[in-house]
Formats: structure tokens, sequence, C-alpha cells
């Protein structure tokens, strides 16, 4: 089993709450008056149809720019956002001049971490995701799932209360999708997590809540889970149930 990152120098774990008063493209409201809390400690995720401003939602949690409008995300400790959030995109952004190692150890080198410590914490995590024979490896030689799972360790060595992930596991087949939900539910115990999925199953296994958007402008609505605490079993007859019933709400929900 993993070790997970210290969280010591991040502080108490802040839930955060999206609000978005407007937002339009062009002559489509995407977002009013929609507000979206992210409770503190436990994974959230989104799912809905493609063009419904998901990834958005996501790119305002993480403070960046998405175009003339109002919204804006705050933390429940009324601190700063700054050096506190860590976001895995759907891209997987590796540096092709770097190594798979020192693609995964890049954070911690631009901010003078003690690479040492931070290299072998690097090495343990790309032996746990399959990777112990490509550390040296660039990222061009990889298939797309490989590089993912490079991306997800990369993020998890960023050691932030607050992770944003945008179809972490996309690119996986289904028994590496399998295990690196479990490695990401071991590791992001007790971080903040949201988290967009367009895979019901997955959002059954690893949240604490799971949100729903439709329609234009967004609305949010909450769907029942399984019992039990996160990671769950995808073959617990709880899971494959919910799952059932999500996946045909699912089939009916539009933009």
């Amino acid at each position: 089993m993993t070790t997970a990152p210290a969280a010591g120098s991040t502080g108490s774990t802040p839930g955060l709450t999206i609000e978005a008063g407007r937002l339009a493209y062009e002559n489509t409201v995407l977002f009013e008056k929609l507000t979206l809390e992210l409770r503190a400690g436990e994974w959230t995720s989104l799912l809905g149809p493609s063009g419904v401003g998901k990834s958005t939602l996501l790119r305002i949690a993480g403070g960046i720019d998405v175009g003339d409008g109002d919204y804006r995300a705050v933390l429940s400790d009324g601190r700063s956002a700054d050096g506190r959030v860590a976001m895995m995109a759907q891209r997987d952004a590796l540096l092709p001049w770097l190594s798979i190692l020192d693609n995964a150890c890049l954070g911690p080198k631009l901010r003078g971490d003690p690479l040492p410590e931070r290299r072998a914490q690097a090495r343990d995590l790309l032996t746990e995701v399959g990777l112990a024979e490509y550390l040296d490896a660039k990222p061009a030689t990889l298939s797309g799932g490989m590089r993912q799972r490079v991306a997800l360790v990369r993020t998890l060595m960023e050691d932030r209360p607050i992770v944003l992930l945008d179809e972490p596991f996309a690119a996986l087949d289904a028994l590496n999708r399998h295990k690196m939900q479990d490695l990401a539910a071991e590791m992001l115990a007790g971080r903040t997590v949201f988290a967009v999925t367009h895979d019901p199953l997955e959002a059954l296994r690893l949240s604490h809540r799971i949100v729903i958007a439709e329609g234009t402008p967004a609305r949010l609505r909450d769907e029942p889970l399984p019992a039990g605490p996160p990671p769950r079993a995808p073959d617990a007859p709880a899971v494959a149930e919910a799952h059932g019933a999500l996946l045909e709400l699912l089939l009916k929900v539009t933009v």
C-alpha cells in the first residue's frame, strides 16, 4: 500500500463553493444563479451531457478565467486558494523532453522541495500504477492510458487539500481504470475532491456525493448513492442496482 503524501504543509482541508451568477458564451447562457458546494473532505462527482458546462465549473473551482461573467470560487475557511488546489485536466500536458519520473516530480522541483525524498515517492507511485519499467522513458513512447497514469501520479504528488479531476480515468482500459480508482481513493482520502466524469459506475464507486448537471442554463441536482463508504466494490448488488438506475437517468438528461 502506498503512503499518501503528508498534508501538513497544506493545512486543514476546506470545503469550496462555486458561485456563478451569470456566464454566457455568445447567445447561450451557460450558468445563471448557480451554486455548487463541495463539502470539506468529500469526493463530489459531476455528471451530465457534453456541453452542459461541467469542465467550465471545474475550471472556475480552480480559479481559472473562463470568460466574461459573474463567477467565483470561495473556500470555506476564508483563506486564499493559492497553493492549495491541484488540477488534472483532460489532456495530460506532459513535457516531452522530460522523463516520466521527471514529469511526475515537476511540481516539487519547481517549488524547490527536497528532491531525493520526492523522487523516491514518485518512483513508488509510478511502480504502483504499473510504470516501473518506464521511469526513464519519454512521454512520446507511451500509450495514451500510460500517459494518463503519469498525469494522475503528478497530481497526487502535488499534495493539495483540494483536488480537481477532469475525466481522470477516461483513457484507461477497464482493469487499469479499476486499479487507478482505488489508488486515487486511497491517496485522496480526506481531501476535497471535485471530479468531472461521464462514467456513472466510477461516480458510484468513488463519491460521497453525485451531482447531475442538465439544461441551459445548467441546473444541478443530487442523486442518491449506495450505502457504505467509497471506494465501493463495482460488483456489489447495491452498486449494480444504482448503476442501472443512474445510467437510465443519464440517457434522458439533455443540455
